[in-house]
């Protein structure tokens, strides 16, 4: 994160999405390694000779393979990709500006300027009163609204957002911003550089 940073800006929170979608994911992972690991036992038992008869004893290794090939195939394409998927989104907020990053392989991102914020508002269902997240609409007047979803401790986040806004220098230049008192700028900044006289 540092290289990415602006000269003077510092890095105040660090955060991902609230953990809650992680339960589906984690539950059907446990549920199918529990799964998996009884009809490995019932094969190994000899169950499946006693339920089929054409089914003999050579057997067994490939029904083994088949039930963890496809116990894995669930983990890999529901569990993994589900937790990757909420480890790749971060949100951070530094002195200057708030930026959201998406995805791991193919990485999209967002920043809003603090400068350009006018207004910061929080909305919430139940469940996500209950677990103290929420989502941040950042109003940022005529360019529109970004949206930061499910933030964990999300008034937390919000009270950082309004201290990180009052810390903002008044009249500081940042970059992106469109100048115009030319005469405050050093002379090396105006087009044409130096009047020779």
């Amino acid at each position: 994160m540092r290289k990415e940073l602006l000269p003077g800006e510092q890095v105040i929170t660090i955060t991902r999405k609230q953990a809650r979608s992680l339960v589906f994911p984690v539950l059907t992972g446990i549920g199918v390694s529990t799964a998996a690991a009884y009809t490995c036992a019932w094969i190994v038992k000899g169950n499946p000779q006693r339920l089929v008869p054409f089914i003999t004893v050579e057997w067994t290794p490939w029904l083994i393979g088949v039930c963890v090939v496809l116990a894995g195939l669930v983990i890999l394409g529901y569990t993994v990709k589900r937790v990757l998927r909420w480890r790749s989104i971060r949100y951070i907020l530094t002195s200057r500006r708030i930026i959201a990053k998406y995805g791991m392989f193919r990485r999209n991102d967002w920043q809003v300027s603090l400068m350009a914020v006018q207004n910061v508002g929080i909305h919430q269902n139940l469940l996500q009163r209950t677990l103290h997240s929420g989502n941040i609409s950042l109003d940022t007047g005529h360019s529109g609204m970004a949206v930061l979803a499910d933030v964990p401790e999300v008034g937390k986040f919000r009270g950082f957002v309004l201290d990180a806004m009052d810390e903002l220098p008044k009249g500081g230049i940042f970059e992106g911003e469109v100048l115009t008192d030319f005469d405050e700028l050093p002379w090396e900044l105006r087009e044409g550089g130096r009047d020779e006289r």
